[in-house]
């Protein structure tokens, strides 16, 4: 069992430029997430793009060579391919319906490892496997979020059903989702930096056991009240289980993230975003949940609503 620290000093004020900084990325993720479509997209492309430059500086500093500009390629190609399969699921088919965006992924796959096999120098295991992971990581892990917010069925959400334009499914979940990876952030720095004692891993020195268990409480929380709000059946329990699941997930993001920076020497991923880093260190939280919580209610949830 890891001993209990001592009490933590006395954090400094939180300054201007991240307290704007973080204002204005949640009033911009709260506004394309009402928009949805092809504006959600485009959203969703810019950020995982930049999320990507990161990752493979990160890999840089650890002298792997991966295939970026492929890469890079491949992610936006995944995304795109993805909305257009939603867009044509919700159009009642078409030629992007089915599984013509899965198959993307394979075949980036090999795209990138053949681009490696015709380098001047041959690329090696780290090579190929930073260049994959960041296309599984930043590509198919986001493309989830796209997935999720152009879901539709009345079953998903019973309280919106009927309502007009922008209300839907699709629109719910993906602020729910949202705002449970909120209540988990919020939820784990007030208990942290108030009852933190226990360290919960040497990847991230300033996060306690404390501060994990106040995160799930808070997405907990979140997750009855939203639950009741949509409308299931049994809402505030299956609300309450899916907010612990993603606060789970949502850790699991965090602390990811916080031991490949771990690895490569590196403090934050970036300094793109005043205050708090790099687009690595705000959206890390993001990456995981979006096809935790897809899976869950497209085939889980129909089961418990009988």
């Amino acid at each position: 069992m890891i001993p209990p620290t001592q009490p933590a000093k006395p954090r400094t004020a939180t300054s201007l430029p991240r307290l704007l900084s973080g204002w204005l990325a949640g009033g911009f993720g709260f506004v394309v997430v009402m928009l949805g479509g092809w504006w959600f997209t485009v959203a969703v492309g810019v950020i995982v793009h930049l999320g990507l430059l990161e990752f493979f500086r990160m890999a840089q500093f650890k002298g792997i060579r991966p295939a970026t500009k492929t890469t890079l390629v491949a992610v936006q190609l995944l995304l795109v391919t993805t909305q257009l399969a939603s867009g044509s699921d919700l159009l009642g088919g078409g030629w992007f319906a089915g599984d013509v965006a899965a198959a993307v992924l394979p075949a980036s796959g090999a795209v990138i490892c053949g681009w490696l096999l015709l380098q001047p120098v041959t690329g090696t295991i780290a090579d190929i496997a930073a260049s994959i992971f960041g296309l599984f990581y930043l590509g198919f892990l986001p493309s989830y979020w796209i997935r999720l917010r152009d879901l539709a069925g009345d079953a998903l959400a019973p309280n919106l059903a009927g309502q007009p334009w922008p209300a839907s499914a699709g629109l719910a979940l993906t602020l729910l989702a949202c705002f449970l990876i909120v209540a988990t952030d919020i939820g784990s720095y007030v208990i942290g930096r108030r009852l933190g004692r226990h360290p919960l891993s040497p990847i991230s020195p300033g996060k306690t056991v404390e501060g994990a268990l106040g995160g799930v409480a808070c997405a907990v929380a979140v997750g009855a009240f939203g639950g009741t709000l949509i409308g299931w059946s049994w809402g505030w329990l299956i609300g309450a289980v899916l907010g612990a699941v993603v606060a789970l997930f949502a850790l699991v993001g965090d602390l990811t993230e916080s031991m490949m920076k771990r690895d490569a020497g590196l403090k934050d991923s970036g300094d793109a975003i005043p205050g708090h880093g790099g687009i690595l260190d705000r959206i890390d939280s993001y990456l995981f949940v979006p096809a935790v919580v897809y899976s869950l209610v497209t085939l889980v949830l129909p089961l418990l609503q009988g």
